[in-house]
């Protein structure tokens, strides 16, 4: 039987997780909080919340974390663009974790869940973009793939056990409160104030502010219509330069430089060097071949008013984002390593 109002949130040490326990918890909401590693209790220092052991890749362990609870916040995932062996590390954790979190739920008896996505299940065909454009045509990324493929699996799933299922599609998450090591969309601002980014990609990104994404998993969880997707991003996207921009602006002290603009052969080769570099250590290279085929010159702008007109989704705007996720890195430096 479910217990009045009791949420799980799975991943709830990792960046969006914890920030949406943290705004669950200040909402007054019960919270059962979910993560692999039961002994890392640093996150919830100070929080008035359960914490349990589970893995989206053992069905039984998210079974067990979901006795009594009525809302599902399922933001546990594998959030990254980089593997030695990405169809195994990335691709089929998500999809196994995604058939396992859904049957996990009915078997638990969950009456509402809510799937985080990500704007990479979205089609870039037509801008901005909207959620009914459908899905991500470029099959290159498997994390993207991953994103696509288990978001539908999820819809799917979902119908056959009579779950209420809501996803969202949150771009690049930054901002408060955060743990290391940073994720990935984060790792970049940390990136451009450690001058380790010197040249330019043309790639942008969607900033977005994590605590406005957490704010849009709790309306998509009390406003969201059955089966829909809602994105939890920003109208427009922010280059690497233009972010450089806002660093020097912030903190000239610095001495940031904007990076330099180099000849795509000359990019796709610093690329290349850089793989060969992480093949033998093992580590994500600063760069990829595939970031630049995939990413350089693509446009993530979207259409949100679906968000804004339904769940009463208002972020704020991505510069003051960014500006608010310097500070706090700066601030934290020491702590976040």
């Amino acid at each position: 039987m479910a217990q009045k109002n009791l949420a799980l949130v799975t991943g709830a040490n990792g960046h969006l997780g914890n920030n949406l326990i943290r705004l669950l918890i200040e909402k007054g909401i019960p919270v059962r909080a979910s993560v692999r590693n039961i002994k890392n209790k640093k996150p919830f220092a100070g929080l008035n919340c359960e914490v349990v052991q589970a893995d989206i890749t053992d069905k039984q362990s998210l079974v067990n974390a979901l006795q009594n609870v009525e809302t599902f916040y399922a933001v546990g995932a594998a959030f990254k663009l980089w593997a030695k062996e990405p169809q195994k590390e990335i691709y089929e954790v998500n999809l196994s974790g995604t058939k396992n979190m859904i049957e996990a739920a009915a078997e638990a008896g969950v009456i509402r869940m809510v799937y985080v996505s990500s704007v990479a299940a979205l089609n870039y065909s037509t801008l901005p973009t909207k959620e009914d454009y459908g899905y991500n045509p470029d099959r290159r990324d498997m994390y993207y793939n991953s994103k696509n493929d288990g978001e539908k699996l999820a819809f799917e799933l979902a119908k056959k056990h009579n779950i209420e299922l809501v996803a969202v599609l949150p771009s690049a998450m930054i901002g408060s409160t955060a743990f290391a090591p940073l994720n990935v969309s984060y790792n970049i601002i940390d990136l451009i104030l450690k001058k380790q980014i010197p040249v330019e990609t043309n790639i942008t990104l969607n900033w977005i502010d994590v605590k406005d994404v957490a704010e849009g998993c709790y309306l998509a969880a009390t406003k969201g219509r059955v089966g829909e997707r809602y994105i939890l991003a920003n109208e427009k996207c922010t280059s690497i330069k233009q972010t450089t921009k806002i660093a020097q602006e912030l903190f000239p002290e610095l001495k940031i430089k904007l990076p330099t603009t180099v000849p795509k052969p000359i990019l796709f080769a610093i690329a290349w060097l850089m793989e060969a570099g992480s093949k033998i250590s093992g580590k994500a290279p600063l760069l990829s071949t595939k970031d630049i085929a995939m990413f350089s010159g693509l446009q993530q702008d979207f259409d949100i008013s679906k968000a804004r007109t339904e769940l009463g989704f208002s972020p704020k705007n991505p510069t003051q984002a960014v500006k608010e996720a310097m500070q706090y890195l700066r601030e934290n430096r020491d702590r976040l390593g």
